[in-house]
């Protein structure tokens, strides 16, 4: 007989405002998978393989408790996800300095009482963006701040990285944390300016991200990534990109919030980019993307770029640029 795997909450960093808590996680089996430094080839690999295999726990209950002794239950979906939205009005007395909320996640099922005897309390937080921030940065994560190779034949280069190399053998684009860090305080140098990451790759990916951001002290967000779709999944496909769905459920969340957005010329974020400035032509300041030196596509960026003029838009190769032109605009010192 096999023994049952213990069970885990991948729990996300999430945002929200003072009167509305908002949760994302996963139940899962616990793959007991290991994040340490200086792992070989191969046991990257299992990491990777572990993360795309484990089994969801779905339609079971779990309990959130609040830094006020709150508690609230929720249920996981078929794929063992949990999306909460609750109005809450005493929220803005648990924010920390830094405008997060901590929290923890628990299961409360009887019939898994042996599984997570060990460890049922996991713990996450949630972003309430500070009223005096400037603006809120929204970026891609893909060769936007890390090597991946979108824009490669066949995206043989996103398989080599992703599976191959360990977070911490990945490295920062040039430039990319002291940029990140500059917009992070903004003008008025102090660390307030909310950060959201949101890239294509699958929620699988998360803790591998997560430890990559942790590891090269980029300023902390929420990561916001997107189910894993198989040949066989038969659920709906969404009705748009999930950058432009991402980023306009931000601008919506903070309707007073004005956004630079930061992503890359190597698959579709000047179309997105573009089209939500059209539609929102208040709420984006500027829109910086790296050329990932692709003939082709960076001739495709260009016209773009020609054809625009809602707001700030540059195509740069170094992020001195960027850091340059944000000056220039006002942005940071």
């Amino acid at each position: 007989m096999f023994k049952k795997k213990a069970l885990r909450i991948n729990t996300y960093l999430g945002y929200g405002t003072n009167e509305l808590f908002c949760a994302t996680g996963r139940a899962l089996e616990d793959e007991n998978i290991d994040f340490s430094t200086n792992q070989n080839v191969f046991k990257t690999l299992r990491n990777i393989y572990r993360q795309f295999e484990s089994d969801e726990i779905r339609n079971t209950s779990i309990e959130l408790r609040l830094p006020n002794g709150r508690i609230i239950e929720t249920s996981t979906d078929h794929e063992g996800y949990y999306h909460l939205e609750l109005e809450i009005s005493t929220l803005s007395k648990h924010v920390d300095k830094t405008g997060w909320i901590s929290y923890i996640v628990s299961y409360k099922e009887e019939k898994f009482k042996k599984e997570i005897s060990s460890k049922n309390h996991f713990s996450s937080q949630m972003l309430i963006p500070s009223e005096q921030a400037e603006f809120g940065v929204i970026s891609d994560i893909d060769d936007t701040i890390l090597h991946t190779g979108v824009a490669s034949f066949f995206k043989w280069r996103v398989i080599a990285n992703t599976f191959f190399k360990n977070f911490d053998k990945r490295t920062a684009i040039e430039g990319t944390v002291k940029f990140y860090k500059k917009l992070h305080s903004g003008k008025s140098d102090t660390p307030i300016n909310p950060f959201f990451y949101v890239s294509n790759s699958p929620w699988n990916l998360y803790d591998y991200l997560s430890a990559f951001f942790k590891k090269n002290h980029f300023p902390k967000g929420p990561i916001l990534l997107r189910d894993f779709r198989t040949p066989f999944d038969k659920t709906p496909k969404p009705k748009m990109p999930h950058k432009q769905s991402e980023i306009l459920n931000l601008l919506k969340m903070y309707p007073k919030m004005r956004f630079i957005l930061i992503g890359d010329s190597g698959e579709k974020d000047a179309d997105i980019y573009t089209k939500i400035a059209e539609e929102y032509p208040d709420r984006i300041l500027a829109i910086y993307l790296r050329n990932v030196q692709h003939r082709r596509k960076e001739k495709r960026i260009q016209k773009i770029i020609n054809s625009f003029n809602v707001c700030p838009i540059l195509l740069i190769r170094t992020s001195d640029e960027a850091i340059q032109n944000a000056k220039e605009l006002g942005f940071i010192h």
